[in-house]
């Protein structure tokens, strides 16, 4: 089966999850530390304010906050975390499969490329992703996918023994009690 986004479908461009916990906030596009300034010029090229926050770091030692980032997140729009800047709801113009066009598409980070694959032990289709639900399946033609991931976990292979997660302060207003914000060590 070959893997196509559903008609009118932009929800993985919109809704943003809690992780690992609802602690931590919702989290956004992952970035690569080398896409980080190619990101942030084409937001200054289309006009937009964005928001990257750290997602990944390490440090040598449980007592030192991290002194490299892994990666970091491209927040949402919305107060709440939802929405990629970068998704133009506005212009009327729709994609290819009817949904909202993406202003970065051909420039768009490898996690965004990499969808929707996700990295667990093995590899599997997100189950939120509305033509994963539908088929479950997707063998066809997932290697520009594949290939994206693989790059992502090449990058994440940390060479220090201590690892961070940013926690984002972001989510919904009834949320708001637990959200943290900074750095939390990784149990």
């Amino acid at each position: 089966m070959e893997f196509r986004c559903i008609d009118e479908c932009s929800q993985c461009c919109i809704e943003r999850e809690y992780y690992p916990s609802k602690k931590f906030g919702k989290i956004g596009v992952l970035i690569l530390p080398e896409e980080k300034k190619r990101i942030e010029t084409l937001a200054i090229k289309n006009n937009l304010e964005i928001k990257i926050l750290p997602r990944i770091g390490m440090s040598e030692n449980k007592n030192t906050l991290p002194t490299k980032i892994l990666a970091y997140q491209l927040m949402g729009a919305e107060k709440n975390g939802n929405t990629c800047p970068f998704l133009d709801k506005d212009s009327g113009d729709k994609s290819p499969h009817g949904g909202f066009p993406c202003k970065i598409y051909n420039q768009r980070p490898l996690a965004c490329t990499a969808y929707p694959l996700i990295e667990t032990e093995p590899i599997t289709l997100d189950q939120k992703c509305k033509f994963c639900k539908e088929h479950g399946n997707a063998d066809g033609n997932l290697h520009a996918e594949t290939e994206a991931l693989l790059k992502i976990k090449e990058k994440m292979i940390p060479d220090a023994q201590v690892i961070w997660r940013y926690a984002t302060n972001v989510g919904e207003i009834e949320d708001q009690k637990v959200l943290e914000s900074g750095w939390i060590l990784e149990q």
